[in-house]
């Protein structure tokens, strides 16, 4: 949500499993690979398809409506298998290969389509605008400590996993061991997913809100309720 209180146009939901199983997610990754194949070659696809937005919004001021529907498609499928994976451990329903959005899966993503986009931010907001964001998320995902390794040791694999993928571990550990999910792990995880998935949208050109520096916590979107109260956009003038 902005600072007004209207929501972010990127909804990511996530709910719990009441039960998840203590053991299964220290096989997940070997379940997961077709997924992984797939999404190597759909992320292609979004890199591609970001590029042909990128000059259809700079010349009409629009996103057009297939290629939108394709991202949200490919942004929902990674959230969906980041969910049952290694990004939250949330549930262990087996993903579904589609790019649609399916109502009866825990998992879900949705982006609003603009009516219009700045012809002007598509130049820089992918970039420039989206950069302090990048150093937060790049800790969370693990890329900050990726490109620091690459830089210094020449080994951008040793730090792969980020503060999403240390606590999801430590979330592992406690499913292991006690056969629990811990909430407030759980709720701190996904406000960090939500973060990302954020950014992601905007740095696709997909909306032209700006993303809130604030975790979102929890499996569920926030109420509207919550943000701070600033008054009304266009407040009334005041009569002499």
């Amino acid at each position: 949500m902005d600072t007004y209180g209207r929501p972010y146009p990127l909804h990511l939901t996530g709910e719990l499993a009441p039960r998840v199983s203590r053991g299964l997610w220290l096989v997940k990754w070997l379940l997961a690979i077709p997924h992984y194949v797939i999404l190597v070659f759909l992320w292609l696809a979004f890199v591609a398809v970001t590029l042909i937005a990128l000059f259809a919004i700079l010349f009409t001021g629009r996103y057009p409506r297939a290629l939108f529907g394709f991202n949200v498609g490919v942004l929902r499928w990674s959230w969906r298998v980041g969910f049952y994976s290694y990004s939250a451990l949330g549930t262990d329903q087996y993903p579904p290969f589609t790019l649609k959005d399916l109502p009866d899966y825990p998992a879900r993503l949705e982006v609003e389509y603009p009516t219009s986009l700045s012809r002007g931010l598509v130049l820089v907001k992918w970039w420039l605008l989206a950069l302090p964001h990048y150093l937060i998320i790049g800790v969370f995902t693990g890329a900050a400590f990726a490109g620091y390794d690459q830089a210094t040791n020449d080994n951008a694999w040793a730090y792969g996993g980020g503060l999403i993928g240390l606590l999801v571990l430590f979330a592992g550990i406690i499913l292991l061991f006690a056969g629990r999910y811990p909430r407030g792990l759980y709720d701190l995880v996904l406000g960090m997913n939500r973060w990302v998935f954020r950014v992601t949208a905007y740095a696709a050109l997909m909306t032209d809100a700006y993303p809130p520096f604030r975790l979102d916590l929890g499996g569920s979107e926030p109420p509207t309720a919550s943000a701070p109260d600033t008054g009304p956009l266009n407040p009334a003038p005041v009569a002499p």
